[in-house]
């Protein structure tokens, strides 16, 4: 089974590296034979998606096409698919072997390993590891627990359009967001993606612990120009309360909220068991603030207050 799916997948990636014009699902089904065997065009239609997913998790870049008679077509061109010779020194092959272990999440684990595989093979460095035998004291991880995240990450990289439900903070009930996906970045130990909101017409960040239910992807092509990945985190540290103007003066629980103390500008004693706080106050601090809970309380400005009163209400009466 295993052999027969290898092959299958190497025909598909030489008829799509092999041809000037990008190929529909009939003229690829009737030049290789396993597609020839499918019992039906359900069957046929399965396999087909299931080989083009796995080409691309192998890193072949497969181009989507429609004619101008509305019809799909397929292709690889030879000059997306073929990378310059690797040359890259020792420090630099250590940093990349030190980045492939932050993955926890099993699938970009296995993605990782499998890059520096092919690296080496192409002639990258084998990098001392300093820590080899030794437990270290640091190891970086970036834990992802979100089921979004996945789809939402394949879907990033295919510019697929997606639709989820999403509850605000300040809702109830969540709400059907139809969405241009551009890229996750990940803020104080929280995923947002930042993307196109095609029912609201402008560009959206969502938290992924926010998204309800499956991610469902929906054919067709961007609507948007997605802009470059630095203004993409630039807009996602506006949302994540990263970029303040001002400042907001907050009483917090003495021996709680150690972040919030990290960002402070200035702290002083409150009595009580309380501590005053000066913090940097930007878009999204209210959301921050309301996981604290009780422990803290927004003395100023007032519609801040007004913001996280509104949301701990919110929260109270889902």
């Amino acid at each position: 089974m295993a052999i027969a799916k290898a092959e299958r997948l190497m025909n598909l990636a030489l008829c799509l590296l092999g041809t000037r014009r990008p190929l529909s699902k009939r003229e690829l089904r009737g030049s290789i034979e396993a597609y020839m065997e499918a019992g039906n065009d359900e069957s046929f239609n399965r396999m087909f998606e299931r080989d083009k997913d796995d080409l691309r998790e192998l890193g072949l870049v497969i181009e989507t096409v429609e004619n101008l008679d509305g019809e799909t077509g397929y292709l690889a061109r030879r000059d997306s698919n073929r990378l310059p010779p690797v040359s890259l020194d020792a420090e630099e092959a250590a940093a990349l072997g030190l980045a492939a272990k932050v993955w926890q999440q099993a699938r970009l684990a296995g993605a990782a390993s499998g890059a520096l595989q092919k690296l080496r093979a192409g002639g990258m460095p084998e990098a001392e590891d300093p820590y080899a035998g030794q437990h270290s004291a640091i190891e970086p991880r970036i834990p992802v627990h979100e089921a979004a995240f996945e789809p939402l990450m394949l879907a990033c990289r295919d510019r697929r359009p997606v639709v989820f439900d999403y509850r605000k903070s300040t809702a109830a009930r969540p709400e059907t967001r139809q969405v241009e996906p551009w890229a996750l970045e990940c803020w104080r130990g929280h995923w947002y993606l930042a993307g196109y909101d095609r029912d609201r017409g402008a560009e959206r960040v969502f938290r992924l612990s926010r998204i309800t239910g499956k991610v469902r992807s929906r054919a067709g092509k961007y609507t948007a120009e997605v802009p470059d990945v630095v203004t993409v985190r630039e807009t996602v540290a506006s949302w994540a309360g990263e970029s303040a103007d001002r400042s907001a003066l907050i009483r917090l629980r003495a021996g709680a909220g150690y972040p919030l103390r990290a960002k402070a500008t200035a702290v002083r004693e409150g009595g009580d068991g309380w501590d005053e706080l000066e913090i940097p106050y930007g878009h999204g601090l209210d959301a921050w603030l309301v996981e604290f809970g009780p422990d803290v309380v927004v003395v100023g400005p007032a519609d801040l207050r007004a913001d996280v009163v509104d949301r701990l209400r919110a929260v109270a009466g889902a």
